[in-house]
């Protein structure tokens, strides 16, 4: 039986044939890979996370974490994956050699890290937080930060976090009020409160190295007085080792309704006037510092959004192909056999839209860390630019479509499963709940939205615009003449029309009324969202018709990607006409309605 996470065959499937991610081998980083080491990079991410992550998953989520004051209590099972995630070389995974890494694409460690968030999303978090924090530090840091907490992070022994949630503030960070004040020593006496902060307090580590973002004393107002620090949870001494605890306390923590095997923590920085701080890079400059790790935190949010998506589906897949209830409507006699669900329509319906999302999605996450495996390593300097400016603007998309429609398919799993996709003896009721927090996650919709319409597509005179419709293009050119995707390459080119005359009319509408223009950018960003999906199923569709899988015995999964393809152009695509044209007549009603009348 294959696995319920991601099944093999789609995942090599959208790294070897879609995104044909070989082809990075090519690049004098990654020279020493082939599809032999990528390989057996994910049959490690398959063992390790079954047999470690996926087995404490409904444990750890009946069992959240408790604080009895003094200090944080979690199942012994959340610590020994994640030692054996570590153990495996995955928390370093794109690092040097030299640094312990394996000097892995992104794109092949990507499709591991959504191996381990289908098996367990609350426990990897973990371990995604310290990934990004440490790739933060690795480009910000001073040599002397680097040598103090990076490697040890990097070898698991300290974890990381982003500290940058307040309560009065919320999503407005320039509305931050935590202290930095500068010491004789170069370092910060910090003061101030933190909320929502993922991983905030545990033992699972020797320490745990918070990023926070502060305001040094008589810095601007607003954002351009934000600098960014590191704040350990316990001092580090010159040789390395671990020292007093510092002036960072637990005032308690938040139980949500999924992500319940991760501590979600109120902090408080200076209770005693003593939490040191050290400041990274220039003052001020902390949030353009901090937008790295958010901008990684973003496409992890998408990918465990699609991770979750896709082991819903093989999980309510399964249970439709045993569960035998009821006759189909051409069977009249009540004493024969019931049949399997899966042979309803409906339930079929239910099936292949989850297939859609979450496969859709799936494909979208790993081109984004293809992108950034060229943005970094290229040594083609139009190439690089080009792949910076795509990752631009699809980083929105990417954390924002697979939050909203992969947890649309953890709803849809559960009422594949019936009555019994409400209870707890059943996972997809868990996946639906760990899901519904990642339109939360690093920025909700809105300002997902925000960012899209009001930065990402009007930057550089349009050039991340432009780049990401010429991709579109080129598919449709490569698709046009096949017979069994043209209608679709047709129907995708008027839908790239739509989205650029809507986009025309809007940022038209920005400048001379950007409260009108931005009131409509979440249905501008769902538009969009439907657009690059729909890009990313006709090119599968186009790979699923390659040699290389119509021979390899791959038959079904031929199918099932052109199914889906179908599926999506038939059923989704057509609401792009809609988004546009309710977008294009500049609808006024949220700024018109009255704040009484809600």
């Amino acid at each position: 039986m294959d696995s319920l996470l991601i099944r093999r065959n789609d995942l090599h499937f959208i790294l070897y044939e879609f995104l044909q991610i070989d082809e990075l081998s090519k690049l004098p980083r990654f020279a020493e890979h082939s599809r032999a080491t990528y390989d057996a990079a994910l049959e490690l991410a398959y063992g390790v996370a079954e047999t470690q992550f996926a087995t404490h998953a409904k444990a750890g989520d009946e069992q959240e974490p408790v604080f009895d004051g003094q200090r944080v209590h979690l199942i012994p099972e959340v610590k020994a994956a994640l030692d054996a995630f570590c153990d495996a070389g995955f928390m370093a995974a794109t690092h040097d050699y030299g640094a312990g890494g394996m000097q892995l694409p992104a794109a092949v460690e990507q499709a591991c890290m959504a191996l381990f968030s289908a098996a367990n999303i609350g426990t990897v978090a973990y371990a995604f937080l310290t990934r990004a924090a440490a790739n933060l530090v690795a480009a910000f840091g001073s040599i002397e930060q680097k040598a103090r907490y990076l490697q040890p992070m990097l070898e698991g022994r300290f974890f990381g976090t982003m500290a940058l949630t307040e309560p009065q503030a919320g999503s407005s960070l320039a509305d931050i009020r935590t202290l930095a004040e500068p010491l004789d020593d170069g370092s910060y006496r910090l003061r101030g409160n933190k909320i929502f902060i993922s991983g905030g307090d545990h033992e699972l580590a020797e320490n745990i190295v918070h990023l926070v973002l502060a305001r040094i004393k008589g810095a601007p107002a607003g954002v351009k007085g934000i600098s960014l620090f590191i704040v350990p949870k316990f001092r580090v001494r010159d040789d390395g080792s671990v020292g007093a605890r510092n002036d960072v306390a637990l005032a308690g923590l938040i139980h949500k309704m999924g992500y319940r095997s991760t501590t979600s923590t109120m902090l408080n920085f200076g209770e005693r006037d003593q939490c040191t701080g050290y400041l990274v890079g220039a003052p001020n400059q902390g949030l353009a510092y901090m937008f790295q790790m958010m901008n990684e935190a973003r496409i992890q949010v998408g990918l465990g959004a699609a991770a979750l998506a896709c082991t819903g589906y093989l999980h309510a897949l399964a249970y439709a192909a045993s569960r035998p209830q009821g006759r189909l409507p051409q069977g009249k006699d009540p004493a024969a056999p019931q049949v399997p669900i899966i042979e309803h329509a409906d339930v079929r319906r239910m099936l292949v839209t989850q297939k859609a999302y979450g496969e859709g999605s799936l494909a979208l996450c790993l081109y984004a860390a293809k992108l950034l495996d060229l943005q970094r390593h290229t040594e083609d300097e139009s190439e690089r630019v080009r792949a910076g400016l795509l990752l631009d603007i699809l980083t929105p998309i990417v954390k924002s479509w697979p939050s909203q429609y992969g947890l649309e398919a953890n709803a849809l799993a559960i009422q594949v499963h019936g009555g019994y996709g409400y209870t707890r003896e059943y996972p997809v009721e868990r996946f639906y709940r760990d899901n519904r927090l990642n339109p939360i996650h690093e920025g909700t919709q809105g300002i997902q939205a925000l960012d899209l319409l009001g930065r990402k597509v009007a930057m550089a005179g349009g050039a991340a615009f432009d780049a990401l419709l010429a991709e579109i293009r080129l598919t449709i050119a490569g698709c046009s003449t096949v017979a069994l995707l043209a209608a679709h390459a047709e129907a995708l080119e008027g839908a790239v029309k739509l989205v650029a005359d809507t986009t025309r009319v809007l940022l038209a509408t920005l400048r001379t009324d950007s409260s009108l223009a931005l009131a409509n950018a979440t249905v501008y960003l769902e538009m969009c969202g439907h657009l690059v999906v729909a890009w990313t199923w006709l090119g599968q569709a186009k790979a699923a018709l390659r040699t290389s899988v119509t021979t390899a015995g791959n038959a079904d999964l031929r199918e099932g990607k052109l199914l889906a393809c179908d599926w999506f152009f038939r059923c989704e695509v057509p609401k792009i006409a809609v988004q546009a044209k309710l977008l294009q007549s500049l609808d006024r009603s949220l700024l018109d309605m009255r704040v009484e009348s809600l």
